[in-house]
């Protein structure tokens, strides 16, 4: 359950060391917390409600088994750095700020399965409009970025984004991390994950004909992309 309290802007919501930064707040620059060791602290940016949302399953799972990985790889007499390393894994609540709690989006969290548009692509990311999270449509969207790194799960080396994406592209993807307060990191390297509607360049909506390509009904041109499987 999301706890809520009303906030103004400027209010302290709680560090680094606690939270991940989300929608309607900002990490202080030069904090005196940082310097300390007790995070930066996060602070509302706009009057509304202050929710804390709790991690996924999902993402405990995912944290869980990267901390015993590190565990078992760590020598016995290195037991506070391990504790460290563990600590640092974990998987934080996200903590944010919105202006109606009735009104408000679906928010993103790490774990979750969302749906976006395309918006531009660069040699090292791809920009995308978050328009649903799992069934749920969002009234605004929330910006994300796919990462050259998290197109998929192999050959990571030879990913070429504009192969991968195109903008206008629908893609399923998955929130890997809150990233800063601009853009959600999104991963689409599980086979289900990636491109599920793309239009050719004679307008005709593109057929998956293998996991890195699409095809045009209508002239039979083939196209690249990173496909999301569906059956």
């Amino acid at each position: 359950m999301a706890q809520v309290e009303i906030v103004t802007p400027g209010t302290r919501l709680g560090t680094t060391q606690d939270f991940l930064p989300g929608a309607g707040t900002y990490v202080r620059p030069d904090d005196l917390n940082a310097i300390g060791g007790r995070g930066s602290t996060i602070v509302a940016a706009l009057a509304g409600f202050r929710i804390v949302q709790q991690p996924t399953t999902t993402a405990h799972a995912a944290a869980s088994a990267s901390t015993a990985a590190a565990s078992h790889a760590m020598e016995i007499d290195d037991d506070n750095d391990a504790a460290g390393a563990a600590s640092a894994r974990q998987v934080l609540p996200s903590i944010h700020v919105v202006r109606d709690l009735h009104d408000a989006n679906p928010i993103p969290a790490i774990g979750n399965v969302v749906t976006a548009t395309v918006t531009s692509i660069t040699s090292r990311f791809a920009k995308v409009n978050i328009l649903c999270v799992g069934s749920s449509p969002l009234r605004e969207p929330f910006h994300g970025m796919i990462r050259i790194q998290d197109v998929r799960e192999t050959e990571k080396d030879k990913v070429e984004m504009y192969k991968s994406f195109r903008p206008g592209d629908i893609v399923r993807a998955e929130v890997i991390s809150l990233g800063d307060s601009r853009s959600y990191f999104l991963a689409t390297s599980k086979n289900d994950l990636g491109v599920v509607f793309a239009e050719s360049a004679a307008g005709a909506s593109m057929l998956p004909v293998s996991w890195c390509e699409m095809q045009c009904p209508k002239t039979k041109a083939k196209e690249f992309r990173k496909v999301a499987k569906t059956f």
